[in-house]
């Protein structure tokens, strides 16, 4: 082969490559060339389901690729969806709901687990009543979290407004820091956090958001609409992955086994295993779109009409997406 031709194969082979590698980037531009499911999740136990599914291998063993981005709120969360950041998101309802009233195409295609927070102040603070917290600093994870909400609900119901106590948002594993230190007389989180902050010395619960709201939904499964329609088996599999993960939590916590569970876990969210595991017992883990969740999520609706959160209760054509 002379010199010329040899050449010219060269110079046909890098144009090969080089358009080749200019339609890979132009697929991967388009959406078609990566087929991770980006899921966003918070440093919290409520989300066990999703942390569970992975580490058991559910997702490989469906053919779904996942990632999991850690959200310090529901509302930073839900930013992300609404951007496209996000595909998939275990959340608390409240920012759910508030982003749909907004025009946020989401929906909820599951349920994930009812109550599971509550309100733990210092013994310093006085406080000891909710009437107590009239100008005391308690902290939660953000105006747009479900544990801002049932604050302000706990304090409408007695006579007190958000606006009679010093609120402030901050990262929920810097609260516990911020409350055994004595910078804020109090904090409304989630678990494993309550716990933790409870196991404290000079702490106690105020009240638990069973007490405070019993049964009231808390965080769900959502996703985008575009993820929804354009990858709707996906979305499909995500359900059953759910419900199957969330039927393992609850046999092995009904069988006194829940020290299994904390084991896959992930490290950020197990202080202590024993506390983790006592944790995970306080609060139900549920799936699917049932009628009683669905009458549940319209009484949560309308308590946050009430108290200023919401502008008018959504319709469920809006909020569900059922598989």
């Amino acid at each position: 082969m002379n010199k010329k031709i040899t050449f010219i194969l060269v110079l046909a082979l890098a144009a090969f490559l080089v358009m080749g590698s200019a339609s890979a980037g132009l697929f991967d531009f388009l959406g078609g060339g990566d087929d991770t499911v980006k899921i966003g999740y918070l440093p919290s136990d409520h989300d066990a389901a999703l942390f569970v599914a992975d580490a058991k291998g559910m997702y490989k063993d469906n053919n779904i690729t996942v990632e999991l981005v850690q959200f310090n709120n529901g509302g930073d969360l839900m930013t992300a969806m609404a951007s496209g950041e996000v595909d998939v998101g275990y959340v608390g309802i409240t920012p759910v709901l508030s982003s749909i009233a907004k025009d946020v195409p989401v929906k909820v295609i599951s349920s994930a687990q009812t109550e599971g927070s509550g309100i733990v102040v210092t013994d310093a603070s006085g406080i000891h009543s909710a009437q107590d917290l009239k100008g005391k600093s308690i902290a939660t994870p953000g105006e747009a979290s479900i544990q801002h909400a049932l604050l302000s609900y706990y304090l409408t119901k007695n006579g007190l407004t958000i606006d009679d106590v010093n609120v402030s948002a901050m990262k929920v594993p810097s609260m516990n820091d911020a409350l055994k230190t004595g910078q804020i007389d109090g904090i409304c989180t989630f678990q494993p956090y309550v716990s933790i902050a409870s196991s404290q010395n000079n702490t106690h619960v105020l009240a638990d958001s069973a007490q405070i709201l019993p049964n009231h939904p808390c965080c769900v499964v959502a996703a985008s609409d575009d993820f929804i329609k354009n990858h709707k088996d996906e979305a499909k599999l995500i359900v059953e992955i759910h419900e199957n993960s969330t039927n393992y939590i609850n046999e092995n916590v009904k069988n006194g086994n829940a020290s299994e569970i904390v084991k896959l876990l992930p490290e950020d969210i197990v202080s202590d295993p024993a506390l983790e595991a006592r944790s995970l017992a306080t609060f139900p883990f549920i799936s699917g779109i049932d009628d009683s969740f669905k009458a549940n999520v319209d009484a949560f609706q309308k308590l946050e009409v009430d108290i200023g959160l919401l502008d008018k209760v959504i319709t469920h054509d809006k909020i569900y997406w059922e598989a």
